[in-house]
């Protein structure tokens, strides 16, 4: 069967097969952090069901890591939700995003929104193409949720045992899987490398003075003059 491209032309078959490797690496690797969540939940004061409730119903690390860093820092959960919320939000940026491209309709355009989180957003606009950006969205999507559901269960019951999760260095994996989706884009060109630097500045100079999550959701503000100097198409 034939892929055809967002432009409608045809499109090789190992795009697709590439997209593919590239979700369920990525879902499988950040996937494995779930048990730094299930650890630092319970350790936070949470339940072991409420832990795995929350991977279910949430699905998102950042803010949920943010949920439990306010409880256990003896933050009621009014502010932690209110601050999970506040970093969820890009997630609707991601959203508006991928519409054109997922396309989806109906009942699915629900399920779908409920997996537009970082990672899946970075596998499906790495690719080339319509189809090989979808099949890398959904790869990501359903492995990511199965290996971070059930990594969050086994974590947190395995909570007291685990200890610090930073120790064993659990807490790398995200960042580590997201920097490699994010590299060839920032060898691409000097406005990406100028974009990143500036986002990095705003980041590291916001961190003392802003609650965790906040610094990298003003980071953004850096891509803004890139976006501005575009020239129409």
């Amino acid at each position: 069967m034939s892929v055809r491209n967002e432009e409608g032309a045809e499109a090789p078959p190992g795009d697709v097969r590439a997209a593919v490797r590239d979700g369920l690496g990525v879902g499988i690797a950040v996937g494995v952090s779930g048990l730094a969540f299930g650890a630092a939940g319970v350790t936070a004061g949470l339940s072991v069901p409420q832990a795995c409730v929350l991977s279910l119903v949430a699905f998102t690390g950042a803010s949920q890591f943010a949920l439990a860093g306010v409880i256990a820092g003896g933050g009621g959960l009014v502010a932690g939700s209110l601050g999970a919320v506040l970093l969820g939000g890009r997630n609707a940026l991601y959203g508006l995003r991928l519409a054109r491209t997922l396309d989806v309709r109906g009942w699915r355009r629900l399920l779908t929104a409920h997996v537009v989180i970082d990672e899946t957003t970075a596998v499906a606009t790495a690719q080339d193409g319509r189809d090989a950006a979808r099949a890398g969205f959904y790869t990501t999507a359903i492995s990511l949720y199965l290996a971070w559901n059930l990594t969050t269960l086994l974590g947190a019951l395995g909570a007291a045992r685990l200890g610090d999760p930073e120790a064993i260095g659990l807490d790398v994996l995200g960042p580590a899987a997201f920097l490699a989706l994010l590299w060839p884009r920032l060898t691409a060109g000097w406005t990406e490398v100028r974009v990143a630097l500036a986002a990095a500045v705003l980041a590291l100079a916001a961190t003392p003075l802003l609650p965790p999550g906040v610094p990298v959701m003003l980071a953004a503000v850096a891509a803004v003059p890139a976006l501005l100097r575009r020239p129409a198409p």
